[in-house]
């Protein structure tokens, strides 16, 4: 097979009059390349696989070493565990709601499926050794967010597989979320999120939480795209991490309920395409981006929002996905290709580009880590579509650093 893909490869090249034995094995190394999807493909399986595999089994709190700050190791054990699984599931739903198939990616997925289901199970069960913490200190409604995140994303195959004893559970574990006063920031939404799960299981949810935390958020819009976490801004990448995320879902599922919040989901949606376009321009031609700002161990989580409006394909028209693909890719090699990201069992270590423990704030341990998934929403779009199907393209920042000729960069205007 090597020697029919080099004879067709170097006759190719010969006839263009470009032939050398070094082009012909460059070509024939290119041809063989694994697919931008299967890149991605292969990093979320090596970040998922240690966490759902133990979960499955009750062995996570037995296996999953915690790092952290030095001296905050055993305050962090409270928490890292439902951090690991609900960021994790938070990134990972959408690529599970394609559901199982005969291809071996669909067999795959089905592998995946069981074992989120399995994990789900023992981390609600309050006799299960990996029973997790949902109430005590501040952390857990942070994660049961994100856990309530992933329920929104795949309705089918993740929520729509619990059976009867574990909803029961998880709805309990929920409801134990309100007793943490979340704070006057980005926490409010999480409060939402865990309400918007609830309503989606069927369960008595708090309208007020969510109204509050959306009122709130829209008092907070500093225009052009951004909002403030809580009533400053911050120069950091939370409007990616949690709040235009979350205000997304939050606002698409309320407006098939409630026609009072339609309008303000196409106010929300417009103002993440144009955060999704400045995120677009961040990706330098290398692949890097700027280490700006608090929380920078969650690596290319910081591309959640360009990467959940590729998703739901609501790019703006100066975008296209090819090009988002292709920036995303370029992050995603170039953030996991560092050395030391993880260690010798395949957990992930504290770091930006590879170990890194300075990077690392106080409230970052193991389980923090796994928010990195998000990056890798767009798994959800079947692999015919056009996201992964169109020839590469050049991002903003590549064709303008080769002298490509590239339209301007426009603000939206007024507080739309």
């Amino acid at each position: 097979m090597f020697r029919r893909d080099f004879i067709k490869t170097t006759a190719g090249l010969s006839i263009a009059g470009a032939f050398t034995p070094e082009n012909a094995l460059a070509s024939v190394a290119a041809a063989k390349a694994p697919t931008d999807r299967q890149v991605w493909l292969d990093n979320l399986i090596k970040i998922a696989d240690p966490v759902l595999t133990n979960l499955s089994k009750g062995e996570l709190k037995k296996n999953m070493p915690v790092e952290s700050v030095a001296g905050r190791e055993q305050d962090r054990r409270n928490y890292t565990y439902l951090e690991a699984f609900g960021r994790l599931m938070a990134g990972m739903a959408p690529w599970l709601e394609l559901g199982e198939d005969t291809t071996p990616e669909g067999k795959l997925r089905g592998k995946y499926i069981k074992l989120a289901q399995q994990a789900l199970a023992a981390a609600v069960d309050p006799n299960s050794p990996d029973f997790m913490n949902f109430n005590s200190g501040g952390q857990p409604v942070v994660d049961a967010a994100f856990l309530s995140h992933a329920l929104l994303r795949a309705p089918k195959e993740f929520l729509g597989r619990i059976d009867s004893t574990t909803r029961t559970h998880l709805i309990k574990a929920l409801q134990a979320t309100r007793v943490i006063t979340p704070g006057y920031n980005n926490w409010l939404l999480f409060s939402a999120m865990v309400e918007m799960a609830l309503f989606k299981l069927g369960a008595p949810w708090d309208n007020m939480r969510v109204d509050y935390a959306l009122k709130s958020h829209q008092n907070w819009y500093k225009g052009d795209g951004v909002y403030g976490d809580g009533p400053e801004f911050h120069f950091d990448y939370y409007n990616s991490y949690v709040i235009q995320p979350m205000l997304l879902d939050i606002t698409q599922v309320l407006s098939q309920v409630q026609k009072s919040q339609q309008n303000f989901y196409q106010t929300v949606l417009k103002r993440a395409q144009r955060y999704a376009a400045i995120q677009e321009r961040l990706i330098s031609p290398e692949g890097t981006f700027p280490p700006i700002g608090r929380s920078l161990a969650y690596r290319f989580g910081a591309f959640q929002l360009l990467a959940q409006v590729a998703l739901q394909k609501q790019l703006p028209a100066e975008i296209s996905p090819a090009q988002v693909r292709s920036a995303l890719t370029a992050v995603i090699k170039r953030t996991m290709a560092a050395p030391n990201t993880f260690d010798k069992n395949n957990w992930l270590t504290i770091g930006f580009s590879g170990h890194q423990p300075s990077i690392g704030e106080t409230y970052i341990s193991t389980g923090s880590l796994y928010l990195c998934t998000t990056g890798l929403l767009p798994l959800g779009l079947p692999a015919t579509d056009t996201f992964w199907t169109a020839p590469a393209e050049a991002w903003t920042a590549k064709k303008a650093w080769s002298g490509i000729d590239v339209k301007t960069d426009h603000a939206l205007s007024g507080l739309t």
